[in-house]
């Protein structure tokens, strides 16, 4: 449903068109391998706003991840098959596989893990705002794959080709994978529209209440984004928020009719002038509060993620004393 075709640079070829001439300062040749669509790697010399921008970006996409796992995660236990059950597990498994490698990524940057995880649990660091919503029967499982992650995927394809090396190959595998969650959420909605009036009339429940929260997913109008501007000049950022709602809506409308559900914007219409869809207006109120913390489950989500890394701090702790064993017994061998 959604291309995984990239054309990405030769980034040699691009390395080789910033200047050669030892004169040039460190910010003409970052300068010229952006504007050469390169790749900037950890041990390259790169603008302190352009590394700070990368570590807020990464970190929060990496928060949103974890987060991102307990909406679905209570549903595992009441799965309605042993099959939807092995490809739930299967798919929240995944979103903490993605969290670790954007961890990962962002730690490249000089950033430590402990530091990335002190901000979120003390609630310095943002996370995706879709996430601090109720998953209140097993449609909503299906409806977050089809259109969260099928928003996810919009948003982040663009990614793999980010101007930030580590952060661009961690997204190659994570969109293989979002695109499998989609197709899975998506192949159960439409098991369930085959199903009883009253598993149909979950899944249309379901969309109404995700809808508008999925289309503000992708972040603020371009005109009040405080960092769009500079993150696309420096090639981080490649398509602008309005448009990756509009691509998402476009593509979004021809699967809402073969799955058989009406989409609650009675706005909703095809421009024939800008071959495009017109869509309603977002509560971006709403957006807001739910970004500052008010939302429907924020308060329950953060708590459960601090008690989690509580809880698993003797596991932390084992393996660093083992580490650490096993560091003195090399040290005495090779003595």
């Amino acid at each position: 449903m959604y291309t995984q075709a990239l054309d990405l640079p030769d980034n040699a070829a691009a390395k080789a068109a910033a200047p050669a001439s030892h004169e040039a300062g460190p910010m003409a040749r970052f300068e010229a391998c952006i504007d050469a669509d390169g790749r900037i790697e950890p041990q390259d010399w790169m603008p302190e706003a352009y590394r700070k921008t990368l570590v807020r970006q990464i970190s929060q996409h990496a928060h949103s991840e974890i987060i991102g796992m307990q909406p679905e995660g209570n549903w595992i236990s009441r799965a309605p098959s042993l099959k939807r059950k092995a490809i739930l597990i299967a798919k929240v498994q995944d979103e903490g596989g993605h969290g670790l490698y954007l961890y990962s990524a962002a730690e490249t940057l000089g950033t430590s893990r402990d530091q990335m995880l002190d901000g979120l649990h003390t609630g310095r660091a943002k996370y995706s705002s879709i996430f601090n919503y109720p998953t209140l029967n097993w449609a909503d499982v299906g409806v977050i794959g089809w259109l969260v992650d099928g928003a996810a995927i919009m948003n982040q394809i663009p990614l793999c080709r980010c101007s930030y090396g580590p952060y661009a190959r961690a997204m190659i595998r994570i969109c293989k994978e979002e695109s499998f969650h989609q197709r899975q959420g998506y192949e159960a909605l439409l098991t369930m529209m085959q199903g009883t009036p009253a598993q149909r009339a979950l899944v249309q429940d379901a969309v109404n209440r995700w809808w508008w929260p999925v289309l503000a997913m992708f972040g603020p109008p371009d005109a009040d984004s405080l960092h769009s501007g500079q993150s696309m000049r420096w090639g981080i950022k490649r398509i602008s928020n309005d448009d990756l709602r509009q691509r998402f809506v476009d593509a979004t409308v021809p699967q809402a009719k073969v799955l058989g559900v009406s989409l609650p914007d009675p706005d909703l219409t095809w421009n024939e002038e800008r071959q495009h869809h017109d869509y309603g207006a977002i509560d971006w109120d709403e957006f807001w509060s739910t970004v500052n913390g008010n939302g429907p489950c924020n308060r329950e989500r953060l708590a459960t993620r601090v008690k989690a890394h509580n809880d698993g701090q003797w596991v932390r702790d084992a393996a660093l004393a083992h580490a650490e064993k096993q560091q003195r017994r090399a040290m005495k061998e090779a003595a």
